[in-house]
């Protein structure tokens, strides 16, 4: 299922503010919104993609507990504010704590104008895996660090770097790492078979 783009006049636009406001009015709808000023409603995500995200998402807080108040970790329901303008959410998120500490509280509040360091894109059975890689390449492009796509349908999985590079793995073999954004990070392809 494709997401639905909600049509506006050309000249009507969201503020920040707006926003934040007509998602918390909607929020039984995961809504972002684009470089272009769209907004997308995303369609939710099944349960077996849900309990995947769990899965991870405890790698995720069991690695973060070794780490000495690196940083924050955020699920799928935050938003960041991009610098091209676009407000997405990732299936999980990370910012170093300096970065997100920078931030006032009413920046904190609403959609953090920060780019995470560090996204993970899950694909769900609704999910088009060319658009979750534009959406990958669009978190690398506003300055994200470091990036996992994971795909359970195909059973594939790539890193994105800040530097261009993605790498690949079949057949969910192997494990993605953290590189030098999160040291020590690493997460078994096996343990989402």
């Amino acid at each position: 299922m494709e997401p639905i783009v909600l049509k506006f006049p050309s000249n009507q636009q969201f503020t920040d503010d707006e926003l934040f406001d007509f998602c918390a009015a909607n929020d039984w709808f995961k809504i972002e919104r684009n470089k272009q000023g769209q907004l997308i409603i995303m369609s939710p995500s099944g349960s077996l993609t849900s309990n995947l995200l769990m899965r991870i998402n405890r790698e995720l807080l069991n690695w973060l507990d070794k780490q000495n108040d690196l940083g924050y970790l955020f699920e799928s329901s935050a938003g960041f504010k991009l610098p091209d303008g676009s407000v997405f959410s990732a299936d999980a998120a990370f910012v170093m704590k300096q970065r997100w500490e920078s931030l006032t509280k009413s920046q904190q509040e609403k959609f953090a104008p920060v780019c995470p360091d560090f996204v993970i894109e899950v694909r769900s059975p609704s999910d088009s895996i060319q658009q979750l890689k534009e959406k990958m390449n669009s978190w690398m492009a506003n300055g994200c660090r470091l990036g996992w796509l994971i795909d359970p349908i195909a059973k594939k999985a790539w890193i994105y770097t800040q530097s261009g590079v993605v790498k690949t793995f079949e057949n969910f073999e192997g494990q993605l790492d953290g590189l030098d954004v999160l040291p020590e990070l690493n997460l078994n392809l096996k343990l989402l078979v």
